[in-house]
């Protein structure tokens, strides 16, 4: 039973951290978005840096309320993400060891599942506290694009399909 609720772990931790890329890819690709495509969105607040929202459409009031929480939301999963990472170091040295001690070794994976979860928990509260803001017809495309980005189907009544996007790439490094 232990394993099956390990296995859900990870895969839980694979979609709410694609999620979370999902929303970096679209802030870490602004820069290539506008020398292709300026106002390509012209009705967006015209100071939304991020992508996503740009792709949203969101208005200016919008974004005053968004773009602060925004940038709180990015600090503090960046800050955790260096954290996963630093145990993921440690795990590595600790395997590396001529004798691994496989309990302390275990540990590290615990508290890596443990801020993995930490990063989960703000992933959705973000949504919550932007879907507050965004009017239904742009929450449906905000969580149709996070489905597609992340690989995740939508309810099989309303024949979504899983989407892959850049699910591929996330599944490929989202492990602890």
């Amino acid at each position: 039973m232990w394993k099956g609720a390990k296995v859900f772990l990870v895969v839980l931790s694979v979609a709410f951290n694609g999620a979370f890329v999902a929303m970096w890819f679209a802030h870490a690709v602004r820069s290539r978005w506008e020398s292709v495509a300026p106002g390509a969105h012209p009705t967006t607040a015209p100071e939304v840096w991020c992508p996503l929202y740009e792709e949203l459409g969101v208005s200016a009031d919008q974004w005053r309320e968004i773009e602060p929480r925004l940038k709180e939301f990015q600090a503090s999963v960046d800050a955790l993400r260096r954290q996963v990472n630093g145990l993921r170091s440690e795990v590595i040295d600790l395997a590396a060891a001529g004798e691994p001690d496989l309990d302390l070794i275990h540990a590290k994976q615990e508290q890596i599942l443990t801020t993995k979860g930490k990063i989960q928990r703000l992933v959705i509260a973000h949504l919550l506290a932007e879907k507050e803001v965004l009017a239904p017809q742009q929450q449906d495309r905000l969580f149709e694009m996070l489905r597609n980005r992340t690989g995740c189907p939508g309810p099989p009544m309303l024949g979504r399909s899983s989407g892959g996007g850049i699910a591929t790439a996330l599944q490929d490094g989202a492990g602890p």
